[in-house]
């Protein structure tokens, strides 16, 4: 639909809010977003490094008591606000709208980094087929890829290699964008996942019939009790809970505005949750019996081999596909899935930014995308396809993802559940069309142990990024692209909240009155039965 009905006064009113045309790619859509490259190379080290199987215990405790609760609040903010973050917060109360923006800029500052991390991945797709990188992985992915310059920095040293997939990224992206959230978010989604579990479990098929592959999974799962002593062990895994089902990201709060009125927001809620936690669990699989032939064809132990991130990516699984049989399969399947797996996250990070912008000055799915996406992506491709790309990654994955998220979503719990005492609102609004009712436990999980795990983590966080240079960068560049990038987000969100509401934006919306009115008719229906 391309026009609006007139609204009041006389004027022209917003173009009605598409939705998820079902359920189900709301589900696919809201999986699509969770499992990201976190999912891959980083839950089975966190899991490793933790306590291994004993770090299950703690997981699942995290998952329960706080990553399901926040997603639901999440869900239940979009679901109620029927907007993006900055409109969904503001409708709970004008104050609150800069808590969305805050979420709005952590996605732009993912969002120009996250690109470039995809775009590695399908370089290494096609190297898995040649082999490019030789007898040296780490020499290669360095030096001859991405061709790092010594010292951190800002240079304009363009990388071919990286450069033009970047570019391929951004175009592919930015098509999906366009096409909207039903022809372009849900379908791709519908897409991307199911290839990306196939090639998956072909993978982990693969991985544990390797040799010494049993030696991995023994190195994955043997628990270590002693580990669960140590609240460190505790804050990893509810640290990994946050990052890896995209809460306090704007995401879900964007995500679950385009669902229907009457959707079981819970019973999703759990259906993203443990599909999340599920992949997880399969991906440590599959790494660890990668690595246990690593360690087996080396000589060496799986400790000495084991690593996460970056190093594990595209430094050991390179190193494995040199020397596991049909290695080059194992390759195309690894790095084929890195790339599914980021594109569903990052169209859904974009997402939250274009919805945002649409919503408060009222411009059209394409002109809101074009405007936005566009210089995200120019951004993009001038900072990280160069010789200090790597650097500035790393620098603003680190403090963005610590500081930015965990800041952002200790201030939110605590606005909504003390500030603006909107729990019980929320939880009103989730068990109209839920099949899970939430009662105060959910309240307290998310006014009282979220806040404290959250706030035990930020306050470990200061005090070892503060102790020392982050991996050794000069202080000049940890101050302007890591605390400084902490502290611009934080006035970028208050600016950008004193922006007027256009006109013609999502908040002189009819549809939302029509929405409120009804709310108000089941209330008053609920108050006569009682």
């Amino acid at each position: 639909m391309t026009t609006a009905p007139t609204g009041r006064g006389g004027k022209t009113a917003p173009v009605p809010r598409e939705t998820f045309s079902s359920r189900k790619l709301f589900i696919l859509s809201a999986i699509g977003s969770a499992v990201g490259l976190g999912n891959i190379w980083r839950f089975p080290y966190v899991a490793y490094d933790n306590g291994g199987g004993a770090f299950l215990i703690p997981y699942l405790v995290a998952l329960l008591c706080a990553g399901i609760p926040l997603l639901f609040l999440d869900y239940s903010v979009g679901h109620r606000g029927r907007g993006s973050a900055p409109l969904s917060y503001r409708r709970l109360n004008r104050a609150a709208e800069p808590l969305g923006w805050w979420q709005v800029l952590i996605c732009f500052v993912i969002a120009i980094y996250y690109a470039a991390i995809i775009a590695w991945a399908a370089m290494y797709t096609w190297f898995s087929v040649t082999k490019a990188w030789g007898s040296d992985a780490e020499a290669f992915f360095f030096n001859d890829f991405l061709k790092m310059a010594p010292d951190a920095g800002l240079s304009f040293d363009f990388v071919s290699n990286v450069f033009f997939p970047m570019f391929a990224v951004w175009v592919v992206a930015i098509v999906i964008m366009v096409a909207g959230v039903n022809k372009g978010i849900s379908r791709a989604n519908a897409i991307f996942l199911p290839l990306l579990v196939v090639m998956f479990v072909i993978l982990v098929i693969q991985a544990v019939l390797l040799p010494g592959a049993m030696e991995g999974l023994n190195a994955f799962f043997t628990p270590n009790w002693e580990a669960l002593q140590d609240p460190g062990v505790w804050a990893a895994a509810f640290g990994h809970i946050f990052f890896s089902l995209s809460v306090a990201f704007g995401i879900m709060v964007t995500y679950s505005s385009y669902l229907k009125r009457k959707t079981d927001l819970t019973g999703s809620g759990m259906v993203v949750a443990f599909a999340n936690s599920g992949f997880e669990i399969l991906a440590g699989i599959g790494v660890f019996a990668a690595l246990g032939f690593m360690a087996a064809a080396s000589g060496t132990a799986v400790s000495e081999v084991a690593s996460g991130g970056i190093g594990l990516a595209f430094i050991a699984f390179p190193t494995i596909v040199s020397e596991a049989p049909f290695g080059a399969i194992l390759g195309v399947l690894f790095f084929g899935s890195l790339v599914f797996a980021g594109l569903t996250s990052l169209i859904s990070i974009l997402e939250v930014i274009v919805a945002a912008f649409q919503d408060k000055l009222g411009w059209s799915r394409k002109s809101a995308t074009l405007i936005v996406t566009i210089p995200i992506a120019l951004v993009s491709m001038v900072l990280f396809p160069t010789t200090t790309g790597l650097q500035l990654l790393d620098t603003s994955d680190a403090f963005v993802n610590q500081f930015g998220i965990l800041a952002c979503a200790l201030v939110t719990v605590i606005v909504l559940s003390a500030g603006l005492t909107a729990l019980p609102g929320l939880q009103k609004h989730m068990n109209r069309t839920s099949s899970i009712k939430m009662g105060t436990v959910w309240r307290i999980l998310v006014g009282g142990i979220a806040p404290v795990a959250l706030g035990y983590m930020l306050i470990n966080e200061i005090q070892s990024k503060s102790a020392e240079q982050y991996s050794g960068y000069p202080a000049w560049f940890n101050g302007v692209f890591g605390w400084g990038m902490v502290g611009a987000l934080i006035i970028g969100a208050l600016l950008l909240s004193m922006i007027p509401w256009s006109e013609k934006s999502k908040l002189h919306d009819p549809e939302y009155d029509e929405f409120e009115a009804e709310l108000a008719a089941d209330e008053a229906a609920e108050e006569l039965k009682a």
